[in-house]
Order: C-alpha cells, then sequence, then structure tokens
C-alpha cells in the first residue's frame, strides 16, 4: 500500500486518469491525497468530481481549495461567473446536489502522521494544532446553515492575524489562509493580489513558508494553489501544484519514500 500526495487537478480528468495510471494506482490498496482546486478552468470538472467523490474517503482524501469553495458559492448565488470559469456543466448536472453536498464535507485541513495537508498554507502565527483547531472551526460553519456568511466573503480581503480576533472575522481569515495565501507581509496580512514567482512579490511580501520563527516548522506542509512555485521541496514543506491546468505537468509525491511522479498535461493549456 502507497500514499500518493496530488497537486491541483484543475478539472483535467484526462490528465489526472494519466498520472493514476503511471503510479499504478489501485483503489483497493493505496491512497490518494488530493491538495484541492479539484474543479474549475479545465475542462472535465464534473467528470472530476464524480470520480473522486465516487471513491472510498477512507482512501482518498481531498481538502478544500479556493476553486471547490468558489463553485459553492455560484451554486448558491452567491459569487458571480468569472471568465475562465468552466463550471456550467456541474451546476447543471442531474446529480450537482448530491456532488455539492460531498464537496462541501472536504476538510480544509488533514493531519496524518507527521504531515499535514492543506491547499495554500497556514499563517505563520499558528501551530499545527492551533490550525487543525481553526480548520475544524470553518468546517463546521461551511457545513451548517450560516455556510453564506463564509462563502459570500471569499474575494473579500481578510482582516489581520492577533490572538484576540472575534470568532467571525477569526473564521473569514483562516479560510482565507488555508486557500488563498501564497505570500504576506508579516504582522500586516496578506498580499492577496500576487500569483507570480517569490524573486517578483512585492515589496515585503515573503512566501508564507519562508517568514521567521514560522511556528508550524517540524511537521511537513502539502500544499499546491501556487502553479508559479512548480514542484518544490524544502525546510518542510512541499509545493505540488505543477501547473496542470497551464498545459504543463500533474505532480503526485509518493509519501512513503519520496519519489515524484509527474505526467504532462493531456488537455492542453488553459485559454
Amino acid at each position: 500500500m502507497a500514499t500518493y500526495a496530488i497537486g491541483d487537478v484543475h478539472g483535467c480528468f484526462a490528465t489526472l486518469e494519466r498520472l493514476l495510471a503511471k503510479i499504478g494506482y489501485s483503489p483497493r490498496q493505496d491512497r490518494l491525497w488530493l491538495v484541492g482546486d479539484l474543479v474549475n478552468r479545465g475542462p472535465s470538472s464534473l467528470a472530476v468530481l464524480r470520480w473522486t467523490a465516487d471513491q472510498d474517503d477512507e482512501r482518498v482524501i481531498a481538502v478544500l481549495g479556493n476553486h471547490d469553495l468558489h463553485l459553492l458559492a455560484r451554486a448558491a448565488g452567491l459569487a458571480r461567473e468569472r471568465r475562465r470559469d468552466t463550471l456550467d456543466e456541474v451546476l447543471a448536472a442531474p446529480d450537482r446536489d448530491d456532488l455539492l453536498a460531498w464537496l462541501a464535507h472536504r476538510p480544509l485541513l488533514h493531519r496524518e502522521d507527521g504531515y499535514v495537508l492543506v491547499h495554500a498554507g497556514l499563517l505563520p502565527e499558528w501551530t499545527v494544532g492551533e490550525a487543525e483547531a481553526l480548520a475544524r472551526q470553518v468546517e463546521g460553519e461551511l457545513r451548517g446553515d450560516r455556510s453564506d456568511r463564509l462563502l459570500g466573503t471569499l474575494r473579500d480581503e481578510p482582516p489581520l492575524w492577533r490572538d484576540d480576533l472575534p470568532g467571525a472575522a477569526r473564521r473569514r481569515l483562516a479560510l482565507a489562509a488555508f486557500t488563498r495565501l501564497r505570500t504576506l507581509v508579516p504582522g500586516k496580512g496578506l498580499c492577496t493580489d500576487f500569483s507570480g514567482p517569490p524573486e517578483q512579490a512585492p515589496d515585503g511580501c515573503l512566501p508564507w513558508f519562508e517568514v521567521p520563527k514560522r511556528q508550524s516548522r517540524g511537521t511537513t506542509l502539502l500544499f499546491g494553489h501556487w502553479a508559479a512555485l512548480g514542484y518544490l521541496q524544502k525546510d518542510g514543506i512541499v509545493a505540488l501544484d505543477t501547473g496542470c491546468v497551464w498545459g504543463r505537468a500533474l505532480t503526485a509525491l509518493r509519501l512513503d519514500d519520496g519519489k515524484v511522479f509527474q505526467v504532462g498535461a493531456a488537455e492542453g493549456p488553459m485559454r
């Protein structure tokens, strides 16, 4: 039995199938950890959702990404269609309600055997235990009757972190960090508009994992969301988004021995 962590799929089902064939994936023996953004921008979000939802939840674990949340927000009438959205097939599907309910019950953070799986990152002030507790709080709200309060704020500028941040603001910032974080200005907040390579970041904006005295050091953090990084493994972090939807590659890391597998994008670059 092996466990594989896989980068952002973004509706690229043909590429996912190609990667699963390359690693010799056995649904009865192996496990997959999917780093979020299952959907959007690629051509086959519905196929990716149906395939993932049909797997055993103990064997295929998917955390929520910002595009997955955008799908939930659009379905709830809380977000407008964006220029590169490819979600109409999901929203019109006869099984959409079941798929959306399944998606809404995915975790924001998965912790196991010295690893943490999250879509984007953790604030430097958080220990892993604090981040896990926050994830459970936010997940509870996303699955409850008041999920609109969070889904309606996905594009808002998140508040600054402080230890006594009130509950609603605390959960809103946590959701932004788990699903949108790339760089930040220590003590001043997320650089939410930047998605390029670290060397092009605006003055003062540091990759979240390079902030001095980051409290989550000591645990290996697996994340995606930042295609401009490519595959990166250093100092207890592994970045797994290798730009499949941009026509580059989809990556799997076998956690058992650290072997990396990649396949080129089958769908071609997003327009």
